[in-house]
């Protein structure tokens, strides 16, 4: 069943992944956006924060397990990011409550989690290896904005954040594994990921901090 995986997966292509491809562009570059809107910055520099947000995860991903790096194959996905950039830019500021960044952020996060662990599984990387490309697709685009914009990482914060990737990630690839349909296991996967977000936005949870 293990072996089988990879080509079920192919087999929700090209479909399910242009979904949630798009949908962990289009919130990732969101939340770029509304990081350059936090800081009064210009339109060039709003396009700059959702274009690497929207693509830095993919394009460490695509490094790491041998694909072609997704946004030089298809320029739909730097066009994405540009409109919703102008989006933003458009739309009055009022719009966006403070939390806007951290809940864009959370949707983005569990898409890409399931997003790049299924590419992994389809170019071949094993199951473990897999929930970890998932794990780098949906975090690092968000690290990369915290260092622009000059904010400590996410990741060195308590606040649950990777954790919820894993969460995604993992449980969409043991699902798979299982035999579970892809869009079943996408589904509960990033479903289960946003959800332990969400609990962290609305109610602070974190993690234990290492007190030695």
């Amino acid at each position: 069943m293990i072996a089988a995986t990879p080509n079920a997966v192919a087999a929700a292509l090209p479909g399910a992944f242009a979904v949630l491809d798009l949908a962990g562009l289009a919130v990732f570059a969101a939340s770029g956006a509304l990081a350059a809107a936090a800081r009064r910055q210009t339109l060039v520099t709003f396009a700059f924060f959702a274009a690497v947000t929207g693509t830095g995860g993919g394009t460490l991903r695509d490094l790491l397990i041998g694909a072609p790096v997704f946004w030089l194959q298809n320029a739909r996905a730097i066009g994405v990011c540009l409109g919703v950039a102008v989006l933003v830019w458009f739309t009055p500021q009022r719009i966006w409550s403070p939390k806007a960044l951290d809940w864009f952020d959370a949707v983005g996060l569990a898409a890409y989690a399931v997003y790049g662990a299924a590419k992994a599984l389809r170019y071949g990387v094993p199951p473990l290896p897999a929930a970890v490309m998932g794990v780098v697709t949906a975090c690092m685009g968000g690290v990369i904005r915290d260092v622009l914009a000059g904010e400590p990482s996410i990741i060195l914060r308590p606040e649950i954040y990777v954790t919820a990737a894993a969460l995604a990630s993992v449980l969409f690839v043991g699902l798979a594994l299982v035999g579970l349909p892809f869009w079943a296991a996408a589904l509960v996967g990033a479903g289960a990921g946003f959800l332990l977000r969400a609990m962290a936005i609305a109610r602070g949870l974190a993690l234990p901090v290492y007190r030695g």
